[in-house]
């Protein structure tokens, strides 16, 4: 499964931004060994439900040790049986625009 989630304190450190919280959950998802990518928007990481979840959990804890309130927002793609997907459907879409 690929989930693609973004995690945000519901405040802010000294300077107003919310990016030091942020980046300690990236480094826990790097940290996992599972696949991912991080962009503008997300975080992508891919593996079998419960390790894919348990580091989501993880990276949850890790902005909750900072802010009183966390925002998560979660989208899966659940397909059984299918791996390497996080960079597979970005190059089916590359090789479909030739």
């Amino acid at each position: 499964m690929i989930v693609a989630f973004s995690i945000s304190p519901l405040t802010t450190d000294d300077t107003g931004g919310v990016g030091d919280a942020v980046a300690e959950a990236v480094r826990i998802v790097r940290a996992s060994g599972l696949p991912n990518e991080t962009n503008a928007m997300f975080t992508n990481v891919e593996g079998e439900w419960d390790e894919v979840m348990a580091v989501v959990k993880q990276a949850v804890d890790a902005v909750a040790a900072v802010a009183p309130r966390v925002s998560l927002v979660i989208k899966a793609d659940i397909r059984p049986g299918h791996t390497g997907q996080l960079t597979a459907k970005v190059q089916r879409i590359e090789d479909a625009l030739g």
